[in-house]
C-alpha cells in the first residue's frame, strides 16, 4: 500500500511541531548530506532577483535598527520626566516637566515605530515575491524534468515519494525562503544592535548580562541532549501510526472481509500508547526550558536592577538608561533562541532542496534522434533481433531473443509470472532500451524513431485500467486528441460501452472521480477498450483486456476486438489460454526465452510446456504452471 504521507504532518514538516518544538525549542530535523553545496545551488536561483533581495535586506536592517533604537528613546523620555518632576519637588526655579521636549521625543518614538512597521511590511512583501518566483523556477524545472526521466526511475521510486518531493518539499522550501531568511537577518541585526546599545549605556552591566549567556547554553544543550531521543521516538511512532491508519483505511474492505477489525484496533492502541509515552516525555522535558531560561533571565534582571539602582542612587547613570538597559537585556537572548530555531528550519529546507535537486540530477532518457520522414501509416511488421535485456545487472532476464512478426498478425505471448511477457512490451515501446540487439518496425530500428512517433504506432489496453478525473467523453478521447464527438460515440459502440454510458445520469458527460471508483471495474475496462478504438493505431498491445468483464460481454468484446485487430499487428499477453486459440502465432516464454512457438493446435499436438499450461487450466491438473497464471 502507499506510503505517501508517512512520517510527515500536513504542511510537509517532519513530526507534529514543524521544524521546532514547543516554546520555540528546536527539534531534531532531517539534515542535508551536502549542506554547503546545496545552499550554493539554491542561492544561485536568487540571481535574477538580486536587486529585490538587496531591497529586502535593506528593509530588514532599517526595520530592526528603528526597533532597537526605540527603547533608548523611551528611556530618554523617562529620564526627562523624572528629572523635571524631581526639580519641581525640590523647588528649583524653572523646574518641572518640559512637555514640548517630551512631545518631541514622543513624536520621534512614533516615527521609529511607524517606519519600523513600514519597512517590516516592505521586506515581507518583496520577500514573498522573491521566494515564490524562486520556487516557481525550481518547480518548473522539475516539472519539465519528469517527462524526460526514463521509466526505470518511476519503477524504482515509489509514487508517494515522488509526490512528496514535488509537494511537501516544495512547500518546505517556499515557507523557509519566505519567512526564515528575513528572520535570520532580523535576528542577527537585533543581536548586534542590542549589544551595541547596551555597551553605549554601560559596559559593566553588559558584562553582567554576558556572564549569564554560557549558563543558557549549558541548560539548552543539556535539555536538547535528553529530549532528542524522545523526539526521535515520537517521530518514529507517529510514522508507524500514520502508516497503520492509512493501510487500514485503504484496505478496509479486506480487513472487514477477514474479520481483523479487533486486531486492527489492538495494533492502533499499542502504537498510540507508545506515541503517547514518547510525546509526553518529549514535551515535558522541552517544557522545562522556558522556566529555566526565565530563571536565568530573571537572575540577570535582578543583577541589572540591583547594580543599576546603585548607579542611579550615586548619580552615575540616568534612570531612563536603566529602563532602556532592562528592555535590551530582555531582548538579548531572543535573537539567539530565534537563530537556533531558524538554523533547524534552514537545515530542513536544505534537506528538502537536496531531495528536489536529486530529481534534477537524475540521468535522462537517451535523446531522440532527428528522425527522417516516415510513412503516415506503417504496415506493422515487427522483428526482435538477438535482443538481450536485464533490469538488474546480476539478474539475466531476456537473452538473445529473436522473433519475426509479420504485418497484420495476431501474436499471443504466454508463460508463467516473471517469464518476460510484459518486458517485451516495455522494450517494444522503448520504455526501456535493449542492451544488445535491436527491435525494428517495418525494417526500421525503433531506436532511430522519436519516442513520441514510435508510441503513436501503438494502442494499449492493459489489465490495470487507468482513467483520470474528468468526463467519460474526455477519457475516451484521450486516445486521440483530435477525435470528434461522432468518433468517440462510434468507439464506445464498438467497445460495447455505449449502453452502460447512456444509463448513467449524465451519459457521456458523467464525471469520473480520481480513482474512477464511481463505475465498476468492468465498465472501466470497457472505457479503456473504447479509448484504444478511437486511437486507431496500426499496432495493438492487449494485456488480458477482458479480464474484468462478464462472460457474455467478454464474447461480444472479443468479436469487437477481432474487428479492431483485422489488418493490424496485435500483441496479446494472455493468462486465459481460451482467448488466444485463433492467434496466428503463440510465443511461449520461460525465463526470458521463447521455448516454444506456433499455433494453438500445433503447440497442443507437440505436447510440451504450452500443453501443460493449457491442461492445467481446463483439465484441472495440479501442476506448478497452473499457479503462475
Amino acid at each position: 500500500m502507499s506510503t505517501y504521507g508517512r512520517d510527515r504532518e500536513p504542511g510537509g514538516r517532519p513530526g507534529g511541531f514543524g521544524a521546532g518544538g514547543p516554546m520555540g525549542f528546536a527539534m531534531p530535523v532531517e539534515k542535508p548530506k551536502n549542506a554547503r553545496g546545496t545552499l550554493m545551488r539554491l542561492l544561485a536561483y536568487f540571481r535574477p532577483s538580486l536587486p529585490l533581495v538587496a531591497v529586502v535586506a535593506a528593509a530588514a536592517i532599517l526595520s530592526t535598527v528603528f526597533n532597537v533604537l526605540s527603547p533608548k528613546l523611551l528611556g530618554n523620555i523617562t529620564t526627562d520626566l523624572f528629572a523635571g518632576a524631581v526639580a519641581k519637588l525640590r523647588g528649583v526655579p524653572g523646574g518641572g516637566v518640559n512637555f514640548p521636549q517630551i512631545l518631541r521625543l514622543l513624536g520621534d518614538l512614533a516615527f521609529l515605530y511607524v517606519f519600523s512597521a513600514a519597512f517590516s511590511w516592505v521586506q515581507q512583501y518583496f520577500m514573498a515575491g522573491v521566494a515564490q518566483r524562486t520556487v516557481f523556477a525550481i518547480r518548473q524545472q522539475v516539472a519539465e524534468k519528469l517527462p524526460r526521466l526514463p521509466v526505470r526511475f518511476f519503477d524504482t521510486h515509489p509514487h508517494g515519494e515522488v509526490l512528496s518531493r514535488f509537494v511537501n518539499d516544495f512547500d518546505n522550501i517556499s515557507s523557509t525562503l519566505q519567512q526564515s531568511l528575513t528572520q535570520a537577518i532580523t535576528a542577527v541585526v537585533t543581536f548586534i544592535g542590542v549589544v551595541i546599545m547596551m555597551m553605549t549605556i554601560s559596559p559593566m552591566l553588559t558584562l553582567v548580562i554576558a556572564l549569564t549567556l554560557p549558563l543558557s547554553f549549558v541548560v539548552t544543550k543539556g535539555i536538547a541532549t535528553r529530549s532528542q531521543r524522545y523526539f526521535l521516538a515520537r517521530q518514529q511512532r507517529l510514522g508507524q501510526l500514520n502508516g497503520h491508519v492509512e493501510e487500514m483505511y485503504t484496505g478496509h474492505l479486506i480487513v472487514k472481509a477477514f474479520g481483523h477489525e479487533r486486531r486492527s484496533i489492538e495494533q492502533f492502541e499499542a502504537i498510540n500508547g507508545q506515541l503517547y509515552e514518547s510525546t509526553w516525555k518529549a514535551q515535558f522535558v522541552t517544557g522545562m526550558i522556558m522556566p529555566l531560561m526565565n530563571v536565568i533571565g530573571n537572575l540577570g534582571y535582578v543583577l541589572v536592577a540591583v547594580i543599576g539602582g546603585v548607579l542611579v542612587a550615586r548619580g552615575a547613570m540616568p534612570i531612563g538608561d536603566i529602563q532602556a538597559f532592562i528592555q535590551y537585556a530582555r531582548q538579548f537572548t531572543q535573537p539567539i533562541t530565534q537563530l537556533s530555531s531558524i538554523s533547524n528550519v534552514i537545515q530542513s529546507a536544505l534537506a528538502s532542496s537536496e531531495r528536489v535537486f536529486e530529481i534534477l540530477d537524475e540521468p535522462e532518457e537517451v535523446p531522440d534522434p532527428v528522425a527522417a520522414a516516415e510513412a503516415e501509416r506503417p504496415d506493422g511488421a515487427v522483428a526482435f533481433v538477438d535482443v538481450s535485456f536485464r533490469y538488474q545487472e546480476a539478474e539475466p532476464l531476456i537473452e538473445h531473443l529473436s522473433v519475426e512478426v509479420p504485418a497484420g498478425a495476431m501474436v499471443a505471448v504466454v508463460g508463467p509470472t516473471g517469464a518476460g511477457k510484459t518486458t517485451l512490451v516495455n522494450l517494444l515501446m522503448r520504455f526501456y532500451d535493449v542492451q544488445q540487439g535491436h527491435i525494428s518496425v517495418d525494417g526500421r530500428d525503433v531506436s532511430t524513431l522519436s519516442r513520441h512517433r514510435l508510441r503513436q504506432l501503438f494502442g494499449m489496453v492493459l489489465q490495470d485500467t487507468w482513467l483520470f478525473h474528468g468526463t467519460i467523453r474526455d477519457n475516451i478521447a484521450y486516445g486521440r486528441a483530435s477525435a470528434t464527438p461522432d468518433e468517440v460515440l462510434a468507439a464506445a459502440e464498438a467497445a460495447h460501452a455505449d449502453h452502460f454510458i447512456r444509463t448513467l445520469p449524465d451519459g457521456y458527460d458523467t464525471v469520473l472521480n480520481e480513482e474512477a471508483s464511481n463505475i465498476s471495474a468492468g465498465q472501466r475496462q470497457l472505457l479503456t477498450i473504447a479509448r484504444a478504438f478511437v486511437a486507431d493505431p496500426p499496432i495493438l498491445i492487449l494485456d488480458e483486456a477482458t479480464s474484468s468483464v462478464d462472460t457474455r460481454t467478454e464474447q461480444a468484446i472479443q468479436q469487437a476486438m477481432a474487428n479492431l485487430m483485422r489488418g493490424r499487428t496485435s500483441f496479446v499477453i494472455a493468462h486465459r489460454l481460451s482467448t488466444i486459440r485463433e492467434a496466428d502465432l503463440i510465443l511461449v516464454m520461460h525465463h526470458g526465452r521463447i521455448i516454444e512457438q506456433g499455433t494453438h493446435e500445433g503447440l497442443l499436438q507437440r505436447g510440451g510446456f504450452y500443453r501443460d499450461l493449457y491442461e492445467s487450466q481446463f483439465a484441472g491438473r495440479d501442476e506448478p504452471a497452473a499457479t503462475a497464471l
